[in-house]
């Protein structure tokens, strides 16, 4: 089933919209406008942006049974819920110029994701809601592009209500995961054919994505794609080493939950980032969870949905 067929199976409305970046990526994003619960009241709702993670899809938020899955609970709830796709994905492997089967297609990681795709699918959402501000939702590396957007676009921090972050992302220093592993690959070995596997197992990103990732591993900084030397670096950035992503600057209000025993967004890299957050409103440490458990755990709405839900409803006024 694609994601709107995920959607009707449950009963709820589904709407599909193509988001076109700047730089030419088609995205399929969705829409739960209302849901099973208080279906009459059809006014304008508060509307929820869900951003799901590395090498996963909108699907995350909608894989569980309705009463298990964020997606389906904050329709419930009264929400106008948008599910998001990043560029590369299965839901987003077409580009206005390039084709998938070229390299430049692929010539992206979660930069561009924050420069490119957050903000054509944030102002889509608000053109199509007619509102002026959303909360977002993001798991994992939707929390990095979160991190990036926010606090390099000033613009677009001001159109979001909140933001709630599942298993944060930003430095990896700590990382005890597959990852750590891809370190040890010399980088001439990320050759043409990588992008094909990686594009069908599991939902899909670029080699330089996951280049990125291995890099902030090892640099064990959260800093902009390095393209191996001064010159190239120059090229994209105006200066001889990756620009820094500063947290400190992101003003949006902030939630945290995150995992005792994730592998990904590691309890230490998590302690590093809580004190650079100026606005952190709300932070859960659930010791048992991992990094997947916060989209896919049975006991998720107890530990976390309902209270998203609340403090999204504390947050209208």
């Amino acid at each position: 089933m694609n994601i709107s067929q995920m959607i009707s199976y449950w009963g709820y409305p589904s709407e599909e919209y193509e988001v076109v970046t700047e730089d030419g990526y088609i995205l399929e994003i969705y829409r739960i406008p209302y849901g099973k619960k208080n279906a009459e009241n059809r006014g304008r709702r508060p509307v929820v942006f869900l951003q799901h993670g590395l090498l996963t899809s909108a699907t995350n938020w909608i894989a569980n049974l309705p009463n298990n899955s964020l997606g389906f609970l904050l329709a419930d709830a009264g929400y106008d819920v948008w599910l998001g796709n990043s560029r590369g994905n299965t839901w987003a492997r077409r580009n206005i110029y390039y084709s998938p089967n070229s390299a430049e297609f692929w010539a992206f990681s979660f930069d561009e994701m924050a420069k490119y795709d957050l903000p054509a699918t944030i102002d889509l959402i608000l053109k199509t809601t007619g509102q002026e501000k959303l909360h977002y939702v993001g798991h994992s590396q939707g929390t990095t592009i979160g991190f990036i957007a926010f606090s390099t676009n000033p613009k677009l921090a001001k159109k979001i209500k909140a933001f709630y972050a599942l298993a944060p992302v930003a430095t990896v220093k700590y990382i005890k995961s597959p990852l750590k592993e891809l370190t040890l690959i010399p980088s001439f070995l990320f050759k043409s054919r990588l992008d094909v596997y990686l594009s069908h197992n599991p939902a899909g990103t670029s080699v330089q994505n996951m280049l990125h990732w291995t890099q902030a591993v090892k640099s064990g900084k959260f800093q902009a794609f390095d393209w191996g030397n001064p010159v190239q670096n120059m090229m994209h950035f105006n200066q001889p080493t990756p620009p820094i992503y500063s947290v400190t600057d992101m003003n949006v209000p902030i939630a945290v939950w995150n995992g005792g025993k994730d592998w990904l967004a590691d309890p230490q890299d998590v302690d590093l980032l809580l004190p650079k957050l100026p606005n952190l409103i709300y932070h859960k440490k659930i010791p048992f969870y991992n990094h997947l458990d916060f989209i896919w755990a049975m006991d998720a709405p107890q530990e976390i949905y309902n209270e998203i839900i609340n403090l999204m409803g504390k947050g209208q006024n």
